[in-house]
């Protein structure tokens, strides 16, 4: 095999890992922007405004769709934004967002399932364990159980599939059961880059254990 072979093979190789390189930097750019945006909002802003700043992120993660069709990372965080908007908005409409929301995880999950460390197995969970069941919506618990073990199988240590499986346990009347997941979300390892996130789920899985904790006391 000639040096000249070698040599030209070795440039197309790093031409190849650049362009992958240049090609994957804007999407992943895209999403840490609508990725720290929701944690601004979600955590560090008034909920009063949270309805509209949700709004309008939704628009700018429908362009993150819509620029990177064939990504995953950009349609969980569309979905994420348009679950939390659901929540914040309420009444009638929510159901709406909720099946928006349940499609974009739904097309995410066929395109690369373990994106963001199964995220979207665990958001298309919440949906599951939190929407009303048939004749409303879609809820079905067995279904949200099935999605968080994918969820735990990908990401056993993640703060957010461990505090969700928590929750879903005490949707579920199994409050004793949750302890161990929530006490898992707490100890969690810190994920670079999302410390506002990693504080306010934090928060969030402490308030929870307590209850948790107080409720299994009390029988």
């Amino acid at each position: 095999m000639s040096e000249s072979f070698l040599r030209r093979a070795a440039l197309a190789l790093a031409a190849t890992l650049f362009a992958a390189t240049t090609c994957a930097a804007p999407v992943d750019d895209a999403v840490a922007d609508l990725q720290h945006e929701w944690e601004t909002i979600r955590y560090r802003t008034p909920a009063a405004q949270h309805a509209e700043r949700f709004e309008a992120l939704a628009a700018r993660a429908q362009k993150a769709v819509q620029t990177y069709p064939d990504r995953a990372e950009p349609l969980i965080w569309n979905g994420i934004i348009v679950s939390t908007l659901a929540g914040a908005r309420g009444g009638l409409g929510a159901l709406s967002l909720a099946k928006e929301a349940k499609a974009l995880y739904e097309q995410a999950l066929r395109i690369k399932p373990d994106a963001l460390d199964g995220s979207a197995y665990n958001s298309l969970a919440v949906l599951y364990y939190k929407v009303p069941g048939w004749p409303i919506g879609f809820g079905d618990k067995a279904k949200a159980k099935e999605l968080l073990d994918k969820s735990l199988a990908i990401n056993p240590k993640g703060i957010d599939p461990n505090y969700f499986y928590g929750e879903y346990l005490v949707e579920a009347g199994k409050p004793a059961d949750a302890i161990v997941y929530l006490e898992r979300s707490l100890t969690a390892p810190a994920r670079p880059g999302r410390e506002v996130a990693d504080a306010g789920r934090r928060d969030e899985a402490k308030a929870l254990l307590d209850k948790v904790r107080a409720q299994v006391a009390a029988r």
